[in-house]
C-alpha cells in the first residue's frame, strides 16, 4: 500500500471511468461530466462566494491533479504541491432563476461546457436576477462520484461554521498488479455473467453522426405530497427500500412505448445500475474518485409490459447478483484493465455486445448527502444532478431525494430523441408512479 499526498494509485473503476471519459471526448463536445444544481429562494452575493470557494479549494491540490503511469505501468492521479490557480465561477444573469423554461438551457450550457485543460476537474456556475440565484457545479466524474461530489460541497458548508475539516488529505492506494489468482477468480464470474448477458441482443436507440453534440435534459421535481404518494405506491407494488426495482420497472415499461414506436432492433433491454461500494470508514477518505461498481440488468421486450413481473425480475436480479459478489468481484476483476491504454480498452468495452454497451443507464443517489437546508446562509429549495451519460447509450435516468422531495432527470444526448418522446417519456413515468403530469 502506498501512503502519499502526491500519488494516488487509480482503481480499477477509476480506470474506466477514465476510459468512459476518453471515449466520450471523442464523440460528444466533452467528456465524463456531471453536474449538481442547488436552487435558491434568494440572491447569493457572487464576490462571498467567490471568496470563500477559493479559501476552501486551496486545501484540496487533488482537484488540479492528472493521470500519470509509474515505471510498473500502473496508472496513477499525480497531484502538484499546491493548487496553481483560481477556481473558476462563472456567471450569468437569467431573467427568472425561478422558472426551469428560462433556467434550464442555461444549466444545460454548463453541464456541456468543457474545462479549461487537463488539469481543471471543477468548476462553478453562478445564475441569478435581481431576486435570487442558481448554483451549478460542474465536475468530473475522475475526480468524483456524484455521492462524492454532494459531499464534497457539505464540507464546504461545514467549513464556514467551523475551522477545516480536512488538514492535508493523504491518499492510501495499491499498485494492486499482484494477487492474479484472486482477480482471475473474481473474472470469471464477471466473464459468466457478461457471457449471461450477450446471449440477448440489447435494444439501443442509434446514435448520430457528429461528435459536438452536448446533452439535453428534463427535470421531473414532485411535492412533498407526490413523494409521499410515490413512496407509499413503491411499498405496496415492491416492499421496503425497494426503490431502485420500482423506479426501473416504472422507466423499462415507459421506455417499452417508445420503443415500440422506433422500429429498433433487439430481444431485451439492458440496464447498468450503479451500486455504492464505500466501505463507510473515512468519510474525506471517500470524498474523491470513484466508489461505485455496477449491476447488470436485462429484461425481455416481450415481457416488459408486465409491471409486476418487472418489478419481480429487478428484485430476483438483484439479489443475486449481490449474493454472488458480483459488484465485488467487477470491481476486483477491472483492476486488471488498468494496463491496457484508453483507447485499446475502450475497443475492448465493445466486443462482449458488439457495440450496444446498455438501452439506458440508471442511478438512484437516495437521500442526499448534502446534509444542511441553507448554503452561505441562503436557504436551499432544491438539489438534483445533470450528469452526461456515456456514448453509448447516450441515455440515462437519476434519481434523487432532497428536503424529503423526489428529483428525477432524463438525460439525452442531443438528437436522440425528440421533444414529442420526451414528453411521453415524462407523461408514462408519472402515469405509473401514480402522480399527475405537472
Amino acid at each position: 500500500m502506498l501512503v502519499s499526498k502526491r500519488k494516488r494509485y487509480l482503481s480499477g473503476s477509476d480506470w474506466v471511468i477514465n476510459t468512459l471519459d476518453h471515449m466520450m471526448k471523442a464523440v460528444t463536445c466533452s467528456g465524463n461530466m456531471s453536474q449538481i444544481v442547488l436552487l435558491f429562494n434568494s440572491l447569493l452575493d457572487e464576490q462571498d462566494l467567490r471568496n470563500r470557494l477559493n479559501r476552501f479549494v486551496k486545501q484540496f491540490p487533488v482537484l488540479q491533479g492528472n493521470v500519470a503511469r509509474d515505471f510498473k505501468f500502473t496508472p496513477y492521479w499525480k497531484i502538484p504541491a499546491s493548487m496553481e490557480r483560481y477556481i473558476t465561477l462563472n456567471v450569468a444573469y437569467v431573467e427568472d432563476v425561478s422558472s426551469l423554461k428560462s433556467l434550464l438551457p442555461m444549466l444545460e450550457k454548463s453541464a456541456n461546457s468543457s474545462f479549461r485543460d487537463n488539469n481543471e476537474h471543477i468548476a462553478f456556475h453562478l445564475f441569478s436576477n435581481s431576486e435570487r440565484s442558481a448554483l451549478a457545479l460542474t465536475f468530473d466524474h475522475r475526480i468524483f462520484d456524484a455521492r462524492g461530489a454532494e459531499s464534497f460541497l457539505n464540507l464546504f458548508q461545514k467549513s464556514l461554521n467551523e475551522n477545516s475539516p480536512s488538514g492535508e488529505i493523504t491518499f492510501t492506494s495499491s499498485m494492486a498488479l499482484t494477487q492474479w489468482m484472486k482477480k482471475f477468480m473474481a473474472g470469471r464470474n464477471v466473464n459468466r455473467r457478461i457471457i449471461a448477458l450477450s446471449k440477448s441482443t440489447p435494444k439501443s436507440l442509434p446514435l448520430q453522426g457528429g461528435r459536438d453534440r452536448g446533452f439535453k435534459y428534463r427535470l421531473m421535481t414532485f411535492t412533498d405530497q407526490e413523494t409521499y404518494a410515490i413512496s407509499d405506491r413503491m411499498y405496496r407494488e415492491a416492499g421496503y427500500l425497494m426503490e431502485s426495482p420500482f423506479f426501473l420497472s416504472v422507466i423499462t415499461q415507459t421506455m417499452h412505448e417508445v420503443f415500440k414506436n422506433k422500429y429498433t432492433a433487439g430481444s431485451s433491454y439492458l440496464i447498468p445500475v450503479t451500486i455504492d461500494l464505500r466501505p463507510g470508514l473515512d468519510p474525506l477518505q471517500e470524498v474523491f474518485f470513484n466508489h461505485v461498481s455496477y449491476l447488470y440488468y436485462q429484461i425481455p421486450v416481450q415481457t416488459a409490459e408486465d409491471l409486476k413481473g418487472l418489478i419481480t425480475s429487478f428484485k430476483q436480479q438483484m439479489y443475486d447478483q449481490v449474493k454472488s459478489g458480483y459488484p465485488k468481484d467487477l470491481a476486483e476483476a477491472s483492476l486488471l484493465t488498468r494496463i491496457a491504454p484508453l483507447p485499446l480498452l475502450g475497443k475492448l468495452l465493445h466486443i462482449p455486445l458488439k457495440g450496444k454497451m446498455a438501452t439506458f443507464a440508471f442511478s438512484h443517489l437516495g437521500k442526499s448527502s448534502y446534509q444542511f437546508t441553507e448554503f452561505m446562509g441562503n436557504d436551499i429549495e432544491n438539489i438534483f444532478h445533470m450528469p452526461r451519460v456515456p456514448a453509448p447509450p447516450g441515455l440515462g435516468f437519476f434519481s434523487n431525494y432532497y428536503n424529503n422531495r423526489l428529483n428525477l432527470v432524463i438525460s439525452y444526448l442531443d438528437g436522440l430523441l425528440i421533444d414529442e418522446e420526451v414528453s411521453m417519456l415524462e407523461t408514462g413515468i408519472r402515469k405509473r408512479l401514480g402522480v399527475s403530469q405537472a
